[in-house]
């Protein structure tokens, strides 16, 4: 697939016609036409322009900017070089403060990169398989050796977990995230939802060693980031719902080490041969 193609689908998938994007990038409509017509060449800062109209995850500005025929511009490094380490340092940070409610860091296809020591609760009686680097968050809570079990409201959860899954793939298709969409499907059984569902974005209830939590999350992204690896990053962070919930997270946090933190990004340790902080309830951790 050519530029001017990518172009038009990337356009298409996101409703938008050819006058709306020429306005959002300071162009005309004709031009656009022209570029998807192959009848002109977009010099490069127009590709910038128009992929960033589009509201295009970097990686795939760059991937068009090679379509196009120009280099990449954005950056994309290991989250344990050196240039990225004022970045971790700082996500380090924000997951002690999170503290005592678990909170994780993810990639694009959902693998934790980071976590807080309060995610271990989260953890409890999963498979040691799903828990070892690198670990996919939504495998390990809809699998039926992870968190499914212990979940109260699962159909309910499954079904807002699968459902952002959809969202995100139909705003930026990736075969991988769809074949992780498939494979979850696959763990979540067709159930008739409750009288008076509002929707998927429901509280998590997990049964743990601390009685059922009732947690509710916030997803937060870099989103002046420059680098891909970094643009790609989530911090899905919990919090309880309930007084419950706040104190039982807290009597557990008590006997964990107040500085035991997940410091290494577990998918670049796994990769790179580095010694990580498994999840593993009981582990050592890694200072």
């Amino acid at each position: 697939m050519d530029f001017a193609q990518a172009l038009k689908e990337r356009r298409a998938s996101r409703r938008l016609s050819q006058l709306e994007l020429a306005l959002l990038a300071g162009t005309t409509q004709r031009h656009v036409s022209f570029i998807e017509s192959r009848r002109s060449v977009p010099g490069r800062d127009m590709v910038i322009r128009l992929t960033e109209s589009l509201g295009l995850p970097l990686r795939e500005r760059n991937e068009l900017l090679l379509k196009a025929g120009y280099a990449p511009g954005y950056p994309e490094q290991a989250l344990d070089s050196r240039d990225l380490a004022p970045v971790m340092t700082a996500v380090d940070h924000i997951l002690t403060a999170h503290l005592p409610y678990p909170a994780i860091v993810v990639d694009r296809y959902g693998d934790i990169v980071a976590a807080n020591t309060a995610r271990r609760i989260l953890f409890e009686g999963c498979a040691e398989w799903l828990v070892v680097p690198p670990v996919n968050s939504l495998r390990v809570a809809l699998h039926p050796e992870g968190m499914a079990p212990r979940i109260a409201n699962f159909a309910e959860w499954a079904r807002h977990v699968l459902n952002g899954l959809q969202v995100e793939l139909a705003r930026n298709p990736d075969d991988r995230l769809a074949a992780l969409h498939q494979e979850l499907t696959g763990y979540v059984p067709s159930a008739r939802l409750p009288p008076g569902h509002l929707g998927f974005a429901v509280p998590l209830k997990l049964v743990t060693s601390r009685g059922e939590l009732s947690l509710i999350t916030t997803i937060t992204s870099f989103a002046t980031a420059v680098d891909v690896t970094i643009s790609e990053l989530r911090l899905e962070a919990f919090l309880p719902a309930d007084a419950f919930t706040a104190s039982a997270l807290t009597q557990a946090q008590a006997l964990v080490e107040p500085f035991d933190n997940h410091r290494h990004a577990l998918a670049a340790a796994n990769a790179h041969g580095f010694q990580a902080d498994g999840l593993v309830p009981g582990d050592q951790a890694v200072e």
